[in-house]
């Protein structure tokens, strides 16, 4: 199976989003379970839950011409923001996040997500692992900065910025994930819990996720995944 990082939504949530770089085909989301939203609608049991919509996954039924009209509006949702900025300069990119360049805690950290440790009072994290038994990367989503989502080695470097759109974690909200020089590596249209459009940096469809599986505009499954 192709190995990718499936921005999770901050971890799908943590917009953990696909994307690629040195390390990419030994470390994969299909294997790590999502975690709950930190921002949400407290319910009357206590659950803190996003609010959602029910939305109806049609697109094997609906025509190619149908499906291209949706990969568009989607495409436009995704690049016509003007709420946000998509693209940076090396130079903005850095000046934007250089507060999260390295992680001086990164050895606590470190500890933290390789004991399963998924959540404290200050931000909620993620584990990816080689072959299930050694870390290489962590991801943070600081309750105080609930918008992005940063991925470190096990040594604290950054490798990824997650940022999602103001209506997160509400659906619908958008995804985009930028590698360490501040180029954008994926862009991911969230619909619903269970229903993602994702296009790459140059605005090409990659597929539409259903819970488990993705499939193209033909409508035809070109990839699973273990959670979502």
């Amino acid at each position: 199976m192709k190995k990718i990082l499936i921005s999770l939504g901050l971890l799908l949530s943590f917009g953990f989003s696909s994307a690629s770089f040195a390390i990419e085909n030994i470390v994969s989301l299909d294997d790590v379970q999502p975690v709950k939203d930190f921002h949400s609608e407290v319910v009357s049991n206590g659950e803190i839950k996003p609010l959602e919509a029910t939305v109806t996954f049609d697109w094997l039924d609906i025509s190619l011409a149908q499906r291209e009209a949706n990969i568009e509006k989607y495409e436009k949702s995704l690049f016509s923001n003007n709420d946000s900025k998509i693209y940076f300069t090396k130079d903005e990119f850095k000046e934007s996040f250089k507060k999260y360049s390295h992680d001086k805690d990164f050895k606590h950290h470190y500890l933290l997500t390789n004991n399963g440790v998924t959540e404290d009072e200050d931000a909620k994290y993620c584990a990816f692992y080689y072959k299930k038994d050694t870390l290489v990367m962590y991801a943070i989503q600081y309750k105080s900065n609930p918008h992005n989502a940063f991925y470190y080695t096990a040594f604290g470097k950054l490798y990824y910025v997650d940022v999602t759109s103001n209506e997160y974690p509400n659906y619908p909200y958008t995804s985009m994930q930028y590698d360490r020089k501040g180029n954008l590596k994926s862009a991911i249209y969230f619909e619903s819990k269970d229903i993602q459009y994702m296009f790459g940096p140059e605005k090409d469809f990659q597929g539409v996720w259903f819970k488990d599986k993705m499939y193209d505009k033909k409508g035809k499954q070109v990839l699973t995944r273990s959670s979502w």
